[in-house]
């Protein structure tokens, strides 16, 4: 049986060696992005107004919720966020305004970080699926390695019907891999645009208060 050192010519042929992935084991290894797994955010992070304890209960006041699902919805531009604001803004009595406000924060708030955890969780499953994909292939690549390389092996043995099954099962499943390594990207990049989006409307409706 040829030793792992001279298999691997083969894994790094694939380029599965420089995938996320398959690289150095790190801390989590469910976690394939760059930036830092933070499971729930706290909503200090975007709020310095009122307690939002004290607003009372954002799901109870019709027009807040309302507000604040279409603030959250990422369908809703944030060019729009201003003037969606201002108008909620006009409508409600300026000593309860501050309050309400606050619960328009309050339902983005939960809105977003719930979605966002949910999109933590996909991607934790997402790494988790290519994890044991890498590992299937690397016992795939072994074993098209020691049908190649045993030397009792001949071409009528290489080109028999178990051993083209196994290099067609093993070309299959890399395509699936690689195709699937390419997304990881886009797929890291949600969370961080959701944080932005509670930043970005944090901020304008603390500037109403």
């Amino acid at each position: 049986m040829p030793s792992r050192s001279a298999r691997l010519p083969l894994v790094l042929a694939l380029g599965l060696a420089a995938s996320p992935v398959l690289a150095q084991p790190k801390s989590d290894q469910d976690w394939p992005c760059q930036q830092r797994k933070v499971t729930t955010l706290g909503y200090g992070s975007f709020w310095t107004g009122p307690d939002l304890a004290e607003a009372g209960e954002w799901g109870n006041d019709r027009e807040a919720a309302q507000l604040a699902r279409k603030l959250a919805s990422r369908r809703t531009d944030l060019s729009e966020v201003d003037t969606l604001l201002d108008e909620f803004a006009q409508k409600v009595d300026p000593a309860e305004k501050a309050k309400r406000l606050t619960r328009v924060f309050a339902g983005v708030f939960e809105i977003l970080n719930g979605e966002r955890s949910t999109v933590m969780s996909g991607i934790t499953r997402y790494a988790q699926g290519q994890r044991r994909l890498a590992e299937r292939i690397r016992d795939e690549a072994d074993k098209v390695s020691e049908l190649k390389d045993s030397p009792s092996s001949d071409s009528t043995k290489v080109a028999s019907k178990e051993a083209t099954d196994l290099e067609s099962q093993f070309n299959w499943d890399r395509r699936i891999f690689e195709e699937r390594n390419q997304s990881v990207s886009y797929v890291c990049e949600v969370p961080t645009l959701l944080e932005q989006r509670l930043g970005e409307v944090a901020r304008r409706i603390q500037a109403r208060i």
